[in-house]
C-alpha cells in the first residue's frame, strides 16, 4: 500500500472543501472495499477524508405536514445498524433482507450505507492491475471478455466491459425505488433516482454511478409503499455466506388478494447496474398470481440476456430465481 496523508472532517461541507481541493483525494467511511483497492494497487489515493464521524447515521421517518412519507437512511449509518432498525425491519423487510445476505457480519459492522452504494465491481480482471481493464484503465481493453467470465453479466453489457455491480443493498434500494441524496459543497443537494445512479457501461466503463464530483451522498430516502408484506430478496451463490451473487432476485409486490397490483423486481449479479427487470413486471401487474403467470415473467425478462462464454448457465438459473423469488414474495410474510 503507498503512503497517504489521514484526515478527519468535522462537517459536510469541510469535507467537501477538503476534498475539492485535491483530485487525488478519497472519502473514507468503513473502508471496507477502498482498503483492499488499495492493498491491490488499483485505487492510489494520497490523502483520506475520514467522514465516518459526520452526523448522517440516522435512520429516521420522513415527515411532510402531518403525513409519513417513507424513511431516510444516514449515509454513514453501518449497514448492521441499518438492516436490524424497527422501521427498516417493519416497513421495508426486503431491505433488511439484502443487507443480511452479503458479505460478513464483521464487514456489516463496519459497512456504510453510501460506501455500499459505491463499492466497486469484484471483477478479478480488475482487481489483478497486471491484466488489462477498461474500468482499472481506459483503453487498455477487457480481459474479462476473451477470459474466464462466469461471474460477468448477461444484460447492458458492452465489449468495453463485461463486470458486474457487486453490492446486494443496492439491488434492494432499486426494487424499493430509493432516491440518493447527494450535497455539493456549496450545499446545494441533488437528488438522483436509484434507476439513474448507477451506470452501465457502454464506452465509459470507468464511471461506476453518476454521482456528480465533488459531491458527498448524505442521505438514503425510501419512500413509503405497500410492499412490506409481500418482498423477497433471493440471493444464489456458490457458498451459502461470504460469497458475491451468481444471480439475485429483490420483489416487492401490492397484492389485493391473490392479484398482483403492482410489481417491482431487481436483479443483481447479471449488470454492471442493478437490472430493473421491468418486462417481468409487465408481465406481473393486474394478474392473478399463479404458477404459470410466474413463469411467463420470468421468460419474458430472461428472454432478452446475451450470455457470455461461460456464464450461460445465468439464463436458466436467473428465470427459476425469478419465478422462486416472485413466489416466495406471493406468499407473503407470517
Amino acid at each position: 500500500m503507498r503512503a497517504f496523508k489521514y484526515t478527519k472532517a468535522n462537517n459536510v461541507s469541510s469535507a467537501l472543501a477538503q476534498i475539492n481541493k485535491n483530485n487525488k483525494a478519497r472519502f473514507l467511511a468503513g473502508g471496507t472495499n477502498l482498503l483492499d483497492l488499495m492493498k491491490e494497487d488499483v485505487e492510489q489515493p494520497d490523502e483520506l477524508i475520514d467522514i465516518s464521524r459526520l452526523d448522517l447515521s440516522t435512520v429516521k421517518l420522513i415527515n411532510k405536514g402531518n403525513l409519513k412519507a417513507g424513511v431516510t437512511l444516514g449515509a454513514v449509518a453501518k449497514n448492521t445498524e441499518t438492516a436490524n432498525h424497527p422501521l427498516i425491519r417493519q416497513q421495508y423487510p426486503l431491505l433488511t433482507q439484502a443487507i443480511l445476505s452479503g458479505a460478513s457480519a464483521q464487514i456489516r459492522n463496519m459497512a456504510s450505507n453510501g460506501g455500499n452504494l459505491l463499492q466497486r465491481t469484484r471483477c478479478p480482471y480488475f482487481y489483478e492491475v497486471a491484466m488489462p481493464c477498461n474500468k482499472r484503465s481506459p483503453g487498455s481493453g477487457c480481459g474479462a471478455m476473451e477470459g474466464f467470465n462466469r461471474m460477468h453479466a448477461v444484460f447492458g453489457w458492452s465489449t468495453n466491459c463485461i463486470a458486474v455491480q457487486p453490492s446486494d443493498m443496492a439491488v434492494a434500494l432499486s426494487a424499493l425505488e430509493a432516491t440518493i441524496v447527494a450535497s455539493s459543497a456549496s450545499g446545494q443537494q441533488v437528488r438522483i433516482p436509484m434507476a439513474e445512479f448507477h451506470r452501465l457501461p457502454g464506452n465509459k466503463p470507468e464511471q461506476d454511478h453518476n454521482l456528480p464530483n465533488g459531491h458527498l451522498i448524505t442521505a438514503i430516502e425510501l419512500p413509503k409503499n405497500n410492499f412490506a408484506r409481500h418482498s423477497y430478496y433471493l440471493k444464489v451463490r456458490d457458498r451459502a455466506s461470504y460469497a458475491f451473487a451468481l444471480v439475485s432476485v429483490a420483489v416487492a409486490l401490492e397484492m389485493e388478494g391473490s392479484k398482483i397490483i403492482k410489481a417491482r423486481i431487481a436483479m443483481g449479479g447479471v449488470a454492471h447496474k442493478p437490472w430493473r427487470a421491468l418486462r417481468a413486471e409487465q408481465v406481473l401487474e393486474g394478474q392473478e398470481a399463479s404458477a404459470e403467470i410466474f413463469s411467463k415473467a420470468a421468460a419474458a425478462e430472461m428472454s432478452q440476456a446475451k450470455a457470455l462464454e461461460h456464464n450461460k448457465f445465468k439464463v436458466p438459473l436467473g428465470t427459476k430465481a425469478i419465478i422462486r423469488a416472485v413466489q416466495k414474495a406471493v406468499e407473503g410474510v407470517a
